[in-house]
């Protein structure tokens, strides 16, 4: 069978892959575990950055957690519903 002369291959492993994927490992987040439905999920800073902002993945339980100048280094949370 005659090669079509449009086959070809490109090498594109050496682009910058600077989509979406990249910005979202960037982006900074909290973890946080809810008690309520015992899932996980990041909450991620929102972009004026003053706050962190999510909501439990099952049944969408609200959570804010503040930025503040003498706030905590942790990283990881359990919220628990009211």
């Amino acid at each position: 069978m005659p090669r079509d002369p449009r086959d070809y291959k490109l090498d594109i492993s050496s682009l910058d892959d600077g989509g979406a994927d990249a910005r979202q490992r960037h982006r900074p987040f909290l973890s946080v575990l809810f008690a309520c439905c015992g899932a996980y999920a990041r909450v991620y800073r929102n972009p004026d950055a003053t706050a962190y902002i999510g909501r439990c993945p099952r049944c969408g339980l609200p959570v804010r957690f503040p930025i503040a100048p003498h706030g905590t280094d942790a990283r990881f949370f359990v919220v628990h519903s009211r």
